[in-house]
Parts: C-alpha cells; sequence; structure tokens
C-alpha cells in the first residue's frame, strides 16, 4: 500500500476516485468548488437534487464527472464547521474508506483542503487522515482457513497545495508508522492465546531487533529471572505449562549519554484468573490481557520506523495465569525483586504483580521517565467506560504531558489522583503490602500498589482496560490503543531534547 502527498491539479488527477469534501447545507469546498467549475456546475446541480445535504459522514459517489479526469467522485459530508472535532473527523475518513473497499478502487485521493478538522494544524490532520485510514485497511485472518481477498486498493493520496508539501510529506510518514504500529498491536491482541504465549511475544520483540538496527532485544527466561529474584512475576506463571519471559527491548535513537524513557507493558498471554477464577462468560476475550505488551511493542515498531532521536526502553512482562496444583494460592505471600513482600489475596489481580518486578528491574536503565500500560482493572471501566485511558502518576507534571500527548494523537486520557489516602487499603498484617485493596478506588489503589515500586524516578501508569479491544459482534477486537498516545508522547520528549 502506497501513500503519497499530490499537489497538482485535481481536475486532470488520474486516480479511480477523488474524495471531495461537502460542508452543512451542501456548502462547497475549495477542492469540490475546483471539479464544479471543472464540469461547468454539474456538482452543484447534483446537490440541489437534494440527495446529500453534508452532514458528517454522508457520502453520495459519482461516476464520470464531465470535464474531471479521476473516474469517480466522491462527495463526502463535513458537517458544520462545529462538528469538525476528532470524533466526526475520524467517522468522515471511516465513511469515505468504507466506499473506497466497497467500489474495490485501485487508488483513490482525498481532497479534503485542511477543513474536516477544526484544527488548523495541517500535520496533525494530514497525520490523522493517514493513521485512521490505514486503520480501516487492517483485516484479520491469521486463523482463518479463508484468508481474506487481497484488498484492491495499492495507492492513497492526499491532496495538498505545493508549499503545503514539505509538512504533509512529514506528517504522512509519521502517520503510517504509527498506522503501522497500531496494526501490530492489533494482530498481538487477537492472536489467541495458545499462540501468542510469551515465548510468542519474545520472538515478535527478537523480530523487531533484526528488522532494525537500532533496536537490541533480549530475553530473560525463568531461570534468570529467579536468580534476579523476581519471585511475584514468577508467581503468577506457576500453574502454567508456558513458560514466563521478561522481553527488554533497546531502541538507541539519542546519544549514547542520553537517559531513555522506559515502557513498560502487561503481558499476561491468557488470564483465567488462576485460583481466583473468572466467570466463564466472554472469559475468551482474557487473550486481550496481553494488549499492553503489544501497545509497547507496536510503538517500539512506530519508532524505529519514524528514526525518533530519542533513547527507548521497552520492557514486557509476559506470563500466562491459569490454574493447577502448583499455582499460587490467595494467601500465599511472595517476595518482589525489590525485597518487599507481598501477600497475594486474590490471584486474579495478576498484572500488579509482573509489573511491580519489572518497574524495579527498569532501574538500572536511569530511565527519565518511565510510563506502564496494562490492561490493569475492571473498575478502569466503571469508572471511565470505553473512551478513555486512565493516568496515575507520580508526578503531575508528568501526567500532564501524558494528556497533552492523547489530546494532540486523539488518543484521550484521563488522569485519576494517586493520594497517600489510598494507600492504607493495601495494608497486610502477614506482609509488607497486599495485592488488593478491597472494592473502592479499585484503579486507584491498583496504581498505589505499583507506585510502591516506582519511587526512583518519574513515574506514570496507564491503565488500559476499558480502551485495548471491543466486545461483542463484528467490532470485536483489539484496537491498537494506546500506541498513538505513546507514540506522541515520546515525539514530544524527542522534540523538546533536541
Amino acid at each position: 500500500m502506497d501513500f503519497e502527498i499530490f499537489t497538482g491539479s485535481i481536475a486532470t488527477a488520474t486516480t479511480d476516485c477523488i474524495i471531495a469534501g461537502i460542508a452543512a447545507d451542501n456548502q462547497l469546498t475549495p477542492s469540490a468548488e475546483v471539479l464544479n467549475k471543472a464540469s461547468k456546475g454539474y456538482i452543484s446541480d447534483i446537490l440541489n437534487e437534494g440527495d446529500i445535504q453534508g452532514k458528517p459522514g454522508e457520502t453520495l459517489l459519482l461516476h464520470r464527472v464531465p470535464g474531471v479526469t479521476a473516474k469517480r467522485v466522491l462527495l463526502l459530508g463535513l458537517g458544520a464547521e462545529k462538528e469538525r472535532h476528532d470524533r466526526n473527523h475520524r467517522k468522515v475518513i471511516k465513511a469515505a474508506m468504507d466506499k473506497v473497499k466497497a467500489g474495490r478502487f485501485n487508488s483513490a485521493m482525498f481532497a479534503l483542503d485542511d477543513v474536516a478538522s477544526h484544527d488548523p494544524d495541517l500535520y496533525r490532520q494530514v497525520r490523522h487522515l493517514t493513521e485512521w485510514a490505514g486503520a480501516e485497511l487492517y483485516r484479520y485472518d491469521e486463523t482463518k482457513s479463508q484468508k481474506a481477498e487481497p484488498l484492491a486498493l495499492t495507492n492513497l493520496s492526499i491532496a495538498v497545495t505545493a508549499d503545503q508539501s514539505e509538512v504533509a510529506e512529514f506528517a504522512m510518514q509519521d502517520g503510517v508508522a504509527i498506522s503501522n504500529g497500531v496494526s501490530t498491536a492489533r494482530e498481538l491482541g487477537n492472536l489467541p492465546g495458545n499462540i501468542c504465549t510469551p515465548a510468542y511475544l519474545a520472538d515478535q520483540a527478537l523480530e523487531l531487533g533484526r528488522e532494525y538496527d537500532s533496536v537490541e532485544t533480549s530475553i530473560l527466561d525463568e531461570a534468570e529471572m529467579a536468580e534476579l529474584g523476581m519471585h511475584c512475576l514468577l508467581s503468577v506463571g506457576n500453574g502454567s505449562e508456558q513458560p514466563s519471559k521478561l522481553i527488554v527491548m533497546h531502541y538507541r535513537g539519542g546519544e549514547a549519554n542520553e537517559q531513555p524513557h522506559v515502557l513498560v507493558g502487561k503481558g499476561i498471554t491468557f488470564d483465567t484468573g488462576g485460583i481466583s477464577l473468572k466467570p466463564g462468560a466472554a472469559m475468551d476475550e482474557m487473550k486481550f490481557d496481553m494488549c499492553g505488551a503489544a501497545s509497547v511493542i507496536g510503538t517500539m515498531n512506530a519508532v524505529a520506523e519514524m528514526g525518533l532521536p530519542i533513547n527507548v526502553v521497552a520492557v514486557v512482562a509476559a506470563a500466562e495465569n491459569m490454574p493447577a496444583g502448583n499455582a499460587t494460592k490467595p494467601g500465599d505471600i511472595v517476595t518482589t525483586l525489590s525485597g518487599k513482600t507481598v501477600e497475594i489475596l486474590n490471584t486474579d489481580a495478576e498484572g500488579r504483580l509482573v509489573l511491580c518486578d519489572a518497574l524495579t528491574y527498569i532501574e538500572r536503565f536511569n530511565p527519565a521517565t518511565v510510563l506502564d500500560i496494562a490492561t490493569l482493572t475492571g473498575a478502569c471501566i466503571i469508572a471511565l467506560g470505553h473512551q478513555a485511558t486512565a493516568v496515575l502518576a507520580n508526578d503531575d507534571a508528568l501526567a500532564r504531558e501524558i494528556l497533552e500527548a492523547g489530546e494532540q494523537a486523539a488518543d484521550r486520557a484521563w488522569q485519576l489522583p494517586l493520594w497517600d489516602e489510598y494507600q492504607e487499603q493495601l495494608d497486610s498484617n502477614f506482609a509488607d503490602i497486599a495485592n488488593i485493596g478491597g472494592r473502592p478506588a479499585g484503579t486507584i489503589t491498583a496504581a498505589c500498589f505499583l507506585s510502591r515500586f516506582t519511587e526512583e524516578y518519574r513515574w506514570a501508569h496507564l491503565d488500559i482496560a476499558g480502551v485495548a479491544w471491543a466486545s461483542g459482534g463484528k467490532a470485536k477486537g483489539a484496537s491498537g490503543r494506546c500506541v498513538p498516545l505513546l507514540c506522541q508522547y515520546l515525539m514530544n520528549q524527542a522534540a523538546e531534547e533536541e
């Protein structure tokens, strides 16, 4: 699939379909006006028939428009100016791509004149268009006997003016890289637990290291983790025949002496809940419990493709949580890499157990910042639904940087408090800390647990339980969030360091 920037006349462009915007009440955008003029009023005559009103996501496909070289013109409703926010921007891109795919066009060109979004930032508009169009091209068929037919679309271009071309090229390149990272995360998330095991995740990380000279990957096995003292992480995989892994990826794009930014992903490749067994309904969706790890690997793929001038370390704590005779039991006490002891009151609160040892391990890298990403708590879905990633941090300035990156990337997040008062819920009579704090403020107390292991650096926790996948019907599947947010955060850090 080729993405291109086009700076010529859209009236004489050779493509299967030109996509031009129609504002509310059938107002022509500049590109639509160009096509209307070339066709001697043909477009405005069609609009006067009332087949389209310019509402967000409305489409009308025209064939062989006189005076226009393209085989088709797709009129795309953009809505009124006040309606052109990120949600509707994505909606109109999806509507256009649905028509392009259904028509089996070999090529298509977007000519939306920087007016599809209320944000005047050309870079942001082009990047989002590229990302969201790319997302519509993703199809999962890895485990199907009948593979999806190859997409007819091989070329997608975006029309801009000549003076916009340089910015648009940069935006498109970044958008393609982030789109590829999102697709990587979605593919890993969608794979079933019998394929996407901790060892499989390790293999994918090693493959990334082989693909990019800037990435170096190493894997710690169970014996090496035991020697280090990572007994909390290892306790989660006790009941599984799949060995746990600690995956470490170094991306070196900055100066050798620059502190790295560290990403830590929860990689529970299947979560039965262990001895604290989950209900059977929708348990199949617990293959998505490694979406934090998937987003980290997807982000590293995008960072390497973009060649960001920054150092990044990504660590994935990978394990499978299964019930068995040797599985960890409620009431068991384990010693973490930090030396702190944990009373495991619920084996279904396992994500924090693998993350706490990983968060201690990464101290050796002297990180500039640390972000962990995890499908950690069902309580997060109750608090924020399926719209926003929860952010909790030991540094409010860092939290604000993450929230800002989420807004820029249209991958939004919301901060929850991390006050000392919540820490008391984790008191234990038999160990230094309990792994659960009861039903109240479950997302916050989970982050409080992790905060006990992050005192040496600036840290934020991203709970993506509500946004990592969609449930039910044709929409079911991994979303690839929060790869765009993480990429934007790292791009902002790189810009500041430069």
